[in-house]
Protein backbone atom coordinates (compact mmCIF):
# COMPACT_ATOMS: atom_id res chain seq x y z
CA UNK A 1 0.00 0.00 0.00
CA UNK A 2 2.78 2.38 1.13
CA UNK A 3 4.77 1.66 -2.04
CA UNK A 4 1.89 1.99 -4.48
CA UNK A 5 0.99 5.34 -2.96
CA UNK A 6 4.64 6.00 -3.07
CA UNK A 7 4.60 5.46 -7.10
CA UNK A 8 1.74 7.27 -7.66
CA UNK A 9 3.53 10.09 -5.95
CA UNK A 10 6.31 10.03 -7.90
CA UNK A 11 4.21 9.87 -11.42
CA UNK A 12 2.35 12.97 -10.46
CA UNK A 13 5.30 14.52 -9.98
CA UNK A 14 6.91 13.67 -12.91
CA UNK A 15 3.93 14.04 -14.84
CA UNK A 16 3.31 17.67 -12.91
CA UNK A 17 4.26 21.06 -14.05
CA UNK A 18 7.64 21.96 -13.61
CA UNK A 19 8.52 24.81 -10.96
CA UNK A 20 9.87 28.19 -12.29
CA UNK A 21 13.60 26.91 -11.77
CA UNK A 22 12.88 23.82 -13.76
CA UNK A 23 11.38 25.98 -16.56
CA UNK A 24 14.18 28.02 -16.34
CA UNK A 25 16.77 25.24 -16.53
CA UNK A 26 14.47 23.60 -19.25
CA UNK A 27 14.22 26.59 -21.55
CA UNK A 28 18.23 26.26 -21.38
CA UNK A 29 17.69 22.77 -22.19
CA UNK A 30 15.89 23.31 -25.38
CA UNK A 31 17.99 25.43 -26.57
CA UNK A 32 20.67 22.81 -26.14
CA UNK A 33 18.27 20.38 -27.71
CA UNK A 34 18.10 22.84 -30.53
CA UNK A 35 22.01 23.12 -31.18
CA UNK A 36 22.52 19.74 -30.94
CA UNK A 37 19.70 18.99 -33.36
CA UNK A 38 21.20 21.32 -35.72
CA UNK A 39 24.68 19.53 -35.18
CA UNK A 40 22.95 16.09 -35.83
CA UNK A 41 20.71 17.29 -38.56
CA UNK A 42 24.47 17.78 -40.60
CA UNK A 43 25.76 14.62 -40.02
CA UNK A 44 22.35 13.16 -41.04
CA UNK A 45 23.74 14.78 -44.50
CA UNK A 46 26.41 12.02 -44.50
CA UNK A 47 24.42 8.81 -44.23
CA UNK A 48 23.07 8.77 -47.84
CA UNK A 49 26.64 9.83 -48.82
CA UNK A 50 27.58 7.13 -46.89
CA UNK A 51 24.49 4.70 -48.72
CA UNK A 52 26.18 6.12 -52.16
CA UNK A 53 29.37 5.14 -51.68
CA UNK A 54 28.94 1.86 -50.28
CA UNK A 55 26.72 0.13 -53.22
CA UNK A 56 23.18 1.20 -51.52
CA UNK A 57 20.02 1.58 -54.12
CA UNK A 58 19.64 5.59 -55.86
CA UNK A 59 16.21 5.56 -54.69
CA UNK A 60 17.09 4.83 -50.94
CA UNK A 61 19.93 7.47 -51.20
CA UNK A 62 17.50 9.88 -52.69
CA UNK A 63 15.34 9.71 -49.98
CA UNK A 64 17.61 9.80 -47.46
CA UNK A 65 19.19 13.05 -48.81
CA UNK A 66 15.02 14.41 -48.96
CA UNK A 67 14.69 13.84 -45.47
CA UNK A 68 18.10 14.98 -44.23
CA UNK A 69 17.47 18.00 -45.96
CA UNK A 70 13.62 18.73 -44.14
CA UNK A 71 15.04 17.55 -40.94
CA UNK A 72 18.01 20.55 -41.40
CA UNK A 73 15.76 23.13 -42.44
CA UNK A 74 13.22 22.12 -39.51
CA UNK A 75 16.29 22.40 -37.37
CA UNK A 76 17.41 25.58 -38.14
CA UNK A 77 13.43 27.21 -37.18
CA UNK A 78 13.21 24.97 -33.97
CA UNK A 79 16.66 26.89 -33.50
CA UNK A 80 15.00 30.23 -34.04
CA UNK A 81 12.14 29.35 -31.35
CA UNK A 82 14.41 28.52 -28.75
CA UNK A 83 16.33 31.18 -28.92
CA UNK A 84 13.42 33.32 -27.58
CA UNK A 85 13.57 31.54 -23.77
CA UNK A 86 10.39 30.78 -22.62
CA UNK A 87 7.93 32.23 -24.94
CA UNK A 88 6.51 29.44 -26.64
CA UNK A 89 5.31 27.10 -23.77
CA UNK A 90 4.41 24.27 -26.17
CA UNK A 91 7.79 24.19 -28.16
CA UNK A 92 9.09 21.55 -26.14
CA UNK A 93 6.37 19.24 -27.08
CA UNK A 94 6.53 20.57 -30.88
CA UNK A 95 9.64 19.54 -31.18
CA UNK A 96 9.53 16.46 -29.39
CA UNK A 97 6.48 15.52 -31.65
CA UNK A 98 9.04 16.33 -34.68
CA UNK A 99 12.01 14.10 -33.62
CA UNK A 100 9.71 11.06 -33.40
CA UNK A 101 7.44 11.81 -36.23
CA UNK A 102 10.60 12.95 -38.82
CA UNK A 103 11.49 9.09 -37.73
CA UNK A 104 8.50 7.58 -38.69
CA UNK A 105 7.89 9.09 -41.90
CA UNK A 106 11.43 8.71 -43.25
CA UNK A 107 10.45 4.87 -42.25
CA UNK A 108 7.38 5.23 -44.27
CA UNK A 109 8.85 6.14 -47.05
CA UNK A 110 11.05 3.56 -47.17
CA UNK A 111 8.46 1.04 -46.89
CA UNK A 112 6.99 2.83 -50.10
CA UNK A 113 10.75 1.53 -51.67
CA UNK A 114 11.33 -1.55 -49.87
CA UNK A 115 9.27 -2.89 -46.97
CA UNK A 116 11.89 -4.48 -45.04
CA UNK A 117 13.42 -1.15 -44.78
CA UNK A 118 10.65 -0.01 -42.79
CA UNK A 119 10.91 -2.36 -39.73
CA UNK A 120 14.73 -3.14 -39.95
CA UNK A 121 16.36 -0.57 -40.92
CA UNK A 122 18.39 -0.06 -37.75
CA UNK A 123 19.62 3.73 -38.16
CA UNK A 124 16.70 5.13 -39.08
CA UNK A 125 15.07 3.36 -36.16
CA UNK A 126 17.73 4.48 -33.32
CA UNK A 127 16.82 8.09 -33.79
CA UNK A 128 13.48 6.94 -32.23
CA UNK A 129 15.91 6.41 -29.20
CA UNK A 130 17.81 9.53 -29.69
CA UNK A 131 14.56 11.45 -29.55
CA UNK A 132 13.40 10.13 -26.48
CA UNK A 133 16.71 10.46 -24.89
CA UNK A 134 17.29 13.88 -25.52
CA UNK A 135 13.95 14.99 -23.71
CA UNK A 136 15.91 14.50 -20.48
CA UNK A 137 17.93 17.69 -21.30
CA UNK A 138 14.25 19.81 -20.93
CA UNK A 139 13.84 18.77 -17.21
CA UNK A 140 10.30 18.32 -18.11
CA UNK A 141 8.98 14.84 -17.87
CA UNK A 142 6.07 15.15 -19.38
CA UNK A 143 7.90 16.10 -22.51
CA UNK A 144 9.65 12.64 -21.79
CA UNK A 145 6.58 10.33 -21.40
CA UNK A 146 5.11 12.31 -24.40
CA UNK A 147 8.29 11.28 -26.83
CA UNK A 148 7.84 7.63 -25.73
CA UNK A 149 4.11 7.47 -25.85
CA UNK A 150 4.60 8.91 -29.44
CA UNK A 151 7.25 7.02 -30.68
CA UNK A 152 5.59 3.44 -29.81
CA UNK A 153 2.31 4.75 -31.17
CA UNK A 154 3.50 5.58 -34.45
CA UNK A 155 6.21 2.27 -34.71
CA UNK A 156 2.96 0.32 -33.44
CA UNK A 157 1.28 1.89 -36.41
CA UNK A 158 4.02 1.56 -38.96
CA UNK A 159 4.28 -2.09 -37.99
CA UNK A 160 0.44 -3.18 -38.39
CA UNK A 161 -0.20 -1.15 -41.59
CA UNK A 162 3.21 -2.69 -42.97
CA UNK A 163 2.12 -6.42 -41.66
CA UNK A 164 -1.60 -5.47 -43.19
CA UNK A 165 -0.21 -4.07 -46.64
CA UNK A 166 2.32 -7.67 -47.55
CA UNK A 167 0.41 -10.64 -48.84
CA UNK A 168 3.07 -12.88 -48.05
CA UNK A 169 5.73 -13.78 -45.86
CA UNK A 170 8.69 -13.51 -48.49
CA UNK A 171 8.01 -10.12 -49.05
CA UNK A 172 9.46 -9.36 -45.60
CA UNK A 173 12.66 -11.10 -46.47
CA UNK A 174 15.39 -8.88 -48.09
CA UNK A 175 19.18 -9.44 -48.79
CA UNK A 176 19.89 -6.17 -47.02
CA UNK A 177 18.14 -6.12 -44.04
CA UNK A 178 16.93 -9.48 -42.92
CA UNK A 179 13.65 -11.20 -42.35
CA UNK A 180 11.14 -8.62 -40.76
CA UNK A 181 9.63 -11.03 -37.76
CA UNK A 182 6.64 -10.32 -34.83
CA UNK A 183 9.32 -11.33 -32.39
CA UNK A 184 12.20 -9.29 -33.55
CA UNK A 185 9.40 -5.90 -33.97
CA UNK A 186 7.91 -7.05 -30.53
CA UNK A 187 11.65 -6.66 -28.77
CA UNK A 188 11.77 -3.10 -30.13
CA UNK A 189 8.56 -1.43 -29.10
CA UNK A 190 10.02 -3.23 -25.63
CA UNK A 191 13.17 -1.35 -26.24
CA UNK A 192 11.43 1.73 -26.99
CA UNK A 193 9.37 1.57 -23.58
CA UNK A 194 12.48 0.39 -21.85
CA UNK A 195 14.50 3.63 -23.34
CA UNK A 196 11.63 6.39 -22.09
CA UNK A 197 11.26 4.79 -18.44
CA UNK A 198 14.94 4.98 -17.94
CA UNK A 199 15.13 8.62 -19.22
CA UNK A 200 11.82 9.27 -17.37
CA UNK A 201 13.09 8.18 -14.11
CA UNK A 202 16.76 10.48 -14.78
CA UNK A 203 14.40 13.76 -15.45
CA UNK A 204 12.38 12.29 -12.29
CA UNK A 205 15.93 12.73 -10.33
CA UNK A 206 17.03 15.50 -11.77
CA UNK A 207 14.16 17.46 -11.25
CA UNK A 208 14.05 16.48 -7.13
CA UNK A 209 17.99 17.38 -7.51
CA UNK A 210 16.78 20.98 -8.91
CA UNK A 211 13.90 21.10 -6.58
CA UNK A 212 16.41 20.69 -3.19
CA UNK A 213 18.81 23.06 -4.59
CA UNK A 214 16.20 25.92 -4.96
CA UNK A 215 14.05 24.67 -2.00
CA UNK A 216 14.77 25.79 2.26
CA UNK A 217 15.55 22.94 4.00
CA UNK A 218 13.86 24.36 7.21
CA UNK A 219 11.08 25.27 6.26
CA UNK A 220 10.05 23.78 2.62
CA UNK A 221 10.51 27.87 1.25
CA UNK A 222 11.62 29.37 -1.81
CA UNK A 223 15.39 30.16 -1.52
CA UNK A 224 17.80 32.49 -3.35
CA UNK A 225 18.55 30.10 -6.51
CA UNK A 226 14.79 30.53 -6.68
CA UNK A 227 14.33 33.77 -6.48
CA UNK A 228 17.45 34.16 -8.89
CA UNK A 229 15.42 32.65 -11.64
CA UNK A 230 11.81 33.42 -10.79
CA UNK A 231 12.24 37.70 -10.42
CA UNK A 232 13.26 38.09 -14.08
CA UNK A 233 10.17 36.29 -15.43
CA UNK A 234 8.05 38.19 -12.76
CA UNK A 235 9.48 41.74 -14.12
CA UNK A 236 9.23 40.91 -17.63
CA UNK A 237 5.28 39.60 -17.04
CA UNK A 238 4.34 43.37 -14.69
CA UNK A 239 6.28 44.99 -17.57
CA UNK A 240 3.56 43.17 -20.59
CA UNK A 241 0.89 43.95 -18.10
CA UNK A 242 1.96 47.72 -17.43
CA UNK A 243 1.78 46.89 -13.36
CA UNK A 244 4.21 47.11 -10.50
CA UNK A 245 5.36 44.43 -8.82
CA UNK A 246 7.30 45.23 -5.18
CA UNK A 247 10.33 43.38 -3.59
CA UNK A 248 10.18 43.44 0.38
CA UNK A 249 13.49 42.20 2.49
CA UNK A 250 12.44 41.08 5.66
CA UNK A 251 15.17 40.41 8.34
CA UNK A 252 13.74 39.44 11.81
CA UNK A 253 15.03 41.70 15.01
CA UNK A 254 17.19 40.63 17.59
CA UNK A 255 16.75 36.75 16.58
CA UNK A 256 19.65 35.81 17.66
CA UNK A 257 19.31 35.86 21.39
CA UNK A 258 16.32 32.80 20.58
CA UNK A 259 19.21 30.49 19.39
CA UNK A 260 21.09 32.21 22.41
CA UNK A 261 18.81 31.72 25.21
CA UNK A 262 16.74 28.83 24.34
CA UNK A 263 18.72 26.70 21.70
CA UNK A 264 18.91 25.59 18.24
CA UNK A 265 16.34 23.77 17.91
CA UNK A 266 14.22 26.46 19.50
CA UNK A 267 15.42 28.73 17.07
CA UNK A 268 14.22 26.53 14.01
CA UNK A 269 10.88 26.49 15.40
CA UNK A 270 11.06 30.07 15.74
CA UNK A 271 11.74 30.00 12.36
CA UNK A 272 8.74 28.34 11.16
CA UNK A 273 6.87 29.80 13.62
CA UNK A 274 7.40 33.47 11.80
CA UNK A 275 6.92 31.19 8.45
CA UNK A 276 3.22 29.74 9.29
CA UNK A 277 2.50 33.21 10.20
CA UNK A 278 3.44 35.07 6.70
CA UNK A 279 2.29 32.37 4.75
CA UNK A 280 -1.03 33.05 6.36
CA UNK A 281 -1.29 36.78 5.30
CA UNK A 282 -0.02 36.33 2.22
CA UNK A 283 -2.28 36.52 -0.96
CA UNK A 284 -1.87 34.04 -4.07
CA UNK A 285 -0.24 36.42 -6.05
CA UNK A 286 2.86 37.03 -3.33
CA UNK A 287 5.57 34.99 -3.05
CA UNK A 288 7.50 34.62 0.10
CA UNK A 289 11.11 33.69 -0.03
CA UNK A 290 13.76 32.43 2.49
CA UNK A 291 17.02 34.08 1.86
CA UNK A 292 18.86 33.45 4.90
CA UNK A 293 18.84 32.22 8.35
CA UNK A 294 17.00 34.86 9.73
CA UNK A 295 16.24 37.14 6.29
CA UNK A 296 12.81 36.77 3.79
CA UNK A 297 11.13 37.91 0.82
CA UNK A 298 8.33 38.57 -0.20
CA UNK A 299 7.53 39.35 -3.90
CA UNK A 300 4.50 41.24 -4.44
CA UNK A 301 2.18 42.16 -7.83
CA UNK A 302 1.47 45.41 -5.79
CA UNK A 303 2.20 49.11 -6.25
CA UNK A 304 4.50 50.45 -3.85
CA UNK A 305 2.09 51.83 -1.53
CA UNK A 306 0.05 48.98 -1.50
CA UNK A 307 3.02 46.96 -0.70
CA UNK A 308 3.98 48.93 2.08
CA UNK A 309 0.55 48.50 3.87
CA UNK A 310 0.85 44.65 3.29
CA UNK A 311 4.07 44.39 4.78
CA UNK A 312 2.91 46.42 7.90
CA UNK A 313 -0.74 44.57 8.39
CA UNK A 314 2.08 41.36 8.82
CA UNK A 315 4.65 42.65 10.75
CA UNK A 316 1.25 43.78 13.07
CA UNK A 317 0.31 40.47 12.96
CA UNK A 318 3.38 39.02 14.06
CA UNK A 319 4.01 40.72 16.81
CA UNK A 320 0.51 39.92 18.42
CA UNK A 321 1.38 35.83 18.03
CA UNK A 322 4.79 35.56 20.52
CA UNK A 323 6.37 32.59 19.90
CA UNK A 324 6.40 30.12 23.06
CA UNK A 325 10.02 28.73 22.84
CA UNK A 326 8.62 25.76 25.43
CA UNK A 327 12.22 25.65 27.32
CA UNK A 328 13.35 26.41 30.63
CA UNK A 329 11.64 29.48 32.51
CA UNK A 330 12.06 31.48 29.52
CA UNK A 331 9.13 33.60 28.95
CA UNK A 332 6.86 33.80 25.16
CA UNK A 333 9.11 35.80 22.53
CA UNK A 334 7.48 38.80 20.90
CA UNK A 335 9.10 38.85 17.07
CA UNK A 336 9.73 41.50 15.06
CA UNK A 337 10.69 42.79 12.32
CA UNK A 338 12.54 45.27 9.69
CA UNK A 339 11.67 45.54 5.97
CA UNK A 340 12.45 47.91 3.12
CA UNK A 341 10.92 47.50 -0.06
CA UNK A 342 11.36 48.81 -3.96
CA UNK A 343 8.68 48.51 -6.97
CA UNK A 344 9.60 48.61 -10.33
CA UNK A 345 9.22 50.13 -12.53
CA UNK A 346 9.80 52.69 -9.76
CA UNK A 347 13.07 52.00 -8.12
CA UNK A 348 14.69 49.63 -11.46
CA UNK A 349 13.46 47.15 -13.80
CA UNK A 350 16.30 44.53 -13.09
CA UNK A 351 16.40 42.44 -9.61
CA UNK A 352 19.22 43.74 -8.88
CA UNK A 353 18.38 47.36 -8.61
CA UNK A 354 15.40 46.02 -6.57
CA UNK A 355 17.48 43.70 -4.32
CA UNK A 356 20.19 46.94 -3.61
CA UNK A 357 17.08 49.78 -2.91
CA UNK A 358 15.66 47.39 -1.06
CA UNK A 359 18.63 46.51 1.12
CA UNK A 360 19.26 50.18 1.43
CA UNK A 361 15.57 50.56 2.61
CA UNK A 362 15.97 48.00 5.29
CA UNK A 363 18.78 49.18 6.72
CA UNK A 364 17.46 52.67 7.15
CA UNK A 365 14.47 50.74 9.01
CA UNK A 366 17.53 48.90 11.73
CA UNK A 367 18.98 52.48 11.64
CA UNK A 368 15.81 54.76 12.92
CA UNK A 369 15.25 52.17 15.53
CA UNK A 370 13.61 48.13 13.97
CA UNK A 371 10.18 46.90 14.05
CA UNK A 372 9.54 49.31 11.20
CA UNK A 373 8.90 49.22 7.35
CA UNK A 374 10.02 51.47 5.00
CA UNK A 375 9.47 51.99 1.09
CA UNK A 376 10.71 55.50 0.46
CA UNK A 377 14.38 57.20 0.88
CA UNK A 378 14.36 59.78 3.20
Amino acid sequence: MEASRTVREKVASLLGRPDEVLLEIGAGGELLVARLRVVIAALLLLLPLANALTGGSVRETLIGLGGAIVVNLFAQIWLQLARRRRRYRWLSFATAAFDVSATTVVLGVLAMNHLPAALNSMIVWCCYLLAIMLTALRSDGRTTVFAGLLALLEYGLLNAAVFAWVSSPEQLISSDYGAVTVGGQVQRMVLLAIVTLITAVVVYRMQRLVELSGTDGLTRLPNRTWLLHRMPRLLEAAEEDGCSLSLALIDLDHFRRINDEAGHHAGDRAVRHVVAVLRSMADADEWLVRLGSEEFALVMSKPVGTAWERIDAIRRMLAQHPFDPERGNMDPVRITFSAGIASSPTDGNDMSRLLARADQRLKMAKREGRNRVIARDA
